[in-house]
């Protein structure tokens, strides 16, 4: 069993650097396998084929992650009101706690999360979905909440927007902050970096809804 656990752990570790690097399309199984020092039949005996490393790869955070961000978001809902900003520190923690249990896990947790979508892999967020759906719809709600005038296409877009900025910044955050040493002597840590994020998402979800004569607006919150 510990023969096992370990090369299980090997072809994970392995499997994470390179789907983060590289992307999940871009890395191929011997790619893998050669980097874990194991065979095919290694990997196909403990995760079944890609998909199922893909899965188990981003499930070593999203255990982690997911349960703490539903802990925040559950406090947050007892409150009669709260701002857009709060609703998105809410991730702030844990997403930090993610480096406590792997080096730049915050980062690398990130990146795979980008590449889940770039490369258009439609099982991971099936899974995601799937498994997270109570902490997704909550995090929805408290959107929803902060800012009720949000149509649901809306919210969809500006979402995935918001997406798209967080996964740039957080799995950039190494070198944009070499950037900000150099251009501004400025130096920022990834929690100060998360807080100068956080206004310029809630702003963006929040920002005034432009409507015109073709769009109708049926929304009851």
């Amino acid at each position: 069993m510990k023969e096992q656990a370990t090369t299980k752990n090997r072809i994970l570790n392995a499997a994470e650097l390179l789907f983060a690097a590289r992307g999940f399309k871009a890395t191929s199984l011997r790619a893998i396998t050669t980097a874990a020092g194991v065979n095919l039949a290694a990997v196909n005996y403990h995760y079944g084929d890609k998909k199922g490393l893909i899965r188990a790869v981003l499930s070593r955070y999203l255990e982690q992650f997911m349960p703490a961000l539903k802990m925040e978001l559950v406090a947050l809902h007892q409150r009669d009101e709260f701002s857009m900003e709060e609703v998105f520190l809410c991730a702030k923690q844990p997403l930090l706690t993610l480096n406590s249990s792997q080096t730049n896990g915050t980062t690398i947790f990130m990146s795979l999360l980008g590449r889940g979508y770039t490369d258009v892999q439609g099982h991971l967020r099936w899974f995601i979905t799937t498994h997270y759906d109570d902490v997704i719809q909550l995090f929805i709600r408290a959107v929803r909440r902060a800012h009720p005038c949000l149509d649901p296409e809306t919210l969809f877009w500006r979402l995935h927007f918001t997406l798209g900025a967080a996964v740039f910044t957080m799995a950039s955050s190494t070198a944009l902050c070499e950037i900000a040493v150099n251009d501004f002597s400025s130096h920022t840590q990834i929690d100060d970096l998360i807080n100068r994020l956080v206004p310029y998402l809630a702003a963006g979800v929040a920002a005034p809804i432009e409507l015109n004569e073709t769009l109708v607006v049926n929304f009851n919150g």
